[in-house]
């Protein structure tokens, strides 16, 4: 939640922790100050205001990277001053990205992966985008070509998507085509497509990681259905793969699972480097199995960085940082390091939903874990207490354990959510599953009252619930 008051003084006031004479007065909280400030000033009020956000290790609702080791924290700060987006002055850091990009394209088992394309995001939203993006102007290219009008494009896919897929449509007007998920189907399915996708349908969207449960959408099912749906109506539609998570997980967790280029229907993936890639936030990657599948109106061509500096992003000016450290995992780990810190983190994730499995006031969603996330449900003959309640609960001894509704058709369950990551280790596994015994506990005891958190608006002004 934002932490916003508005019946807060608008003056910092620095004493009387602070004893210097430079310090007894105010600064400014939202006005840029008359005049400046000692360093060592500036920094323990900015320092003072991070420690208030807590441990991050300890917050178990983020799939993004909370721990690095030093030596990736060295290599972070040393290229935070290249501009990753100046190929032309920081030739080398251009050329990192590409090594990037290439592996991924032979982890993923391009056909070619010298032909293939790739570049790095911010973040995986947009690497969705691109791909997306991708999809609807070959679509459009397609429509012309044969004299058609272009209007009214729709991307087909579960209702369970990650918000940036509703971004992508509201911004690049694209119709959401959602297929509902429900207890029996808790993920699209191949046959599902056929009465969703038609002429003006631009791609479908398979998930390797389902953002509310972990699980893994059945890609190569969902590639069969739209190539017999080809061979039925002639409709050649395009696979595009939401791996934010999976995409680092599935090629070291299960090698044999074909979900990515080896299925033909596959035009492109995205993951997120800062997940489970093991980078601090935020960078993305976004890959097509050939270049001749980027179109080539995508891609810009700026000079004024000195040279012809290419650029296939929707962001542009940004540290080379995430793309070095992306670089320096794949150099430190390789396949069988990758491997290994994956399967610690599945067999945390997998002691964890056992020992949850065990309280009788929880039961699991699921209990075949293909991602390091463990989905819990308060047991239904529980009264006196929800589980936001427990999450409430969980945050006085530092966890966050998010709870929500599932989409649409499923929004009257509300889950819980634990996301395993490189850095909780057994040990601060069993003080969790602990802390949640004593959650539990104490609300049978005392009972609660229900109370979600605080929702802001994009201000972070407090709104209603």
């Amino acid at each position: 939640m934002v932490r916003f008051e508005p019946e807060r003084p608008d003056d910092l006031v620095i004493t009387p922790i602070f004893a210097r004479p430079e310090l007894q007065r105010s600064i400014p909280r939202y006005r840029l100050p008359d005049s400046g400030s000692l360093p060592d000033t500036a920094y323990q009020l900015v320092h003072d205001a991070v420690q208030l956000d807590g441990n991050a290790r300890q917050n178990l609702a983020t799939f993004v990277t909370t721990w690095m080791d030093e030596r990736a924290e060295q290599i972070y700060l040393q290229a935070a001053d290249k501009n990753l987006i100046d190929k032309d002055e920081y030739p080398m850091a251009a050329e990192v990205e590409h090594r990037c990009w290439r592996m991924l394209a032979d982890l993923w088992h391009a056909p070619d992966p010298a032909r293939a394309m790739g570049t790095s995001t911010v973040g995986s939203s947009e690497a969705a985008m691109l791909g997306a993006l991708a999809l609807k102007k070959r679509w459009q290219a397609a429509r012309r070509s044969s004299g058609k009008d272009t209007d009214r494009p729709n991307l087909v896919m579960s209702s369970a998507v990650q918000v940036c897929w509703e971004k992508f449509c509201n911004y690049f007007d694209v119709e959401a085509r959602l297929v509902p998920i429900d207890d029996e189907h808790p993920v699209l399915r191949g046959d599902q497509l056929a009465d969703h996708v038609d002429e003006r349908t631009i791609g479908v969207i398979g998930i390797l990681g389902v953002t509310y449960t972990g699980a893994y959408e059945p890609v190569a099912e969902l590639a069969a259905a739209l190539d017999q749906i080809q061979r039925d109506t002639g409709l050649d539609v395009p696979l595009h793969i939401d791996a934010a998570s999976g995409g680092m997980l599935a090629p070291f967790l299960q090698p044999d699972l074909e979900w990515d280029f080896r299925l033909e229907r596959v035009a492109s993936i995205n993951t997120s480097g800062h997940k489970y890639g093991l980078v601090a936030p935020g960078v993305g990657w976004v890959l097509w199995r050939e270049a001749d599948l980027v179109p080539e109106e995508m891609v810009f061509h700026v000079a004024y960085l000195g040279g012809d500096t290419p650029s296939l992003t929707l962001n542009f000016s940004r540290p080379a940082s995430q793309v070095m450290v992306q670089y320096y995992q794949f150099l430190r780990l390789g396949r069988e390091g990758y491997r290994q810190v994956q399967q610690a983190t599945l067999d945390v994730a997998r002691h964890i939903a056992e020992e949850v499995d065990r309280m009788p006031e929880f039961s699991l969603y699921t209990k075949e874990l293909m991602m390091p996330v463990v989905a819990l449900q308060v047991d239904a003959k529980v009264s006196g207490w929800t589980a936001f309640d427990a999450s409430n609960q969980l945050r006085t001894t530092g966890w966050q354990v998010p709870s929500y509704p599932l989409p649409d058709n499923l929004s009257d369950q509300i889950l819980q959510r634990i996301v395993v990551r490189n850095g909780l280790s057994r040990d601060l596994a069993d003080d969790l599953v602990s802390d949640l015994r004593r959650a539990a506990d104490y609300l049978t005891k005392h009972g609660g009252d229900g109370e979600r958190q605080r929702q802001f608006d994009h201000l972070g002004m407090p709104r209603p619930s």
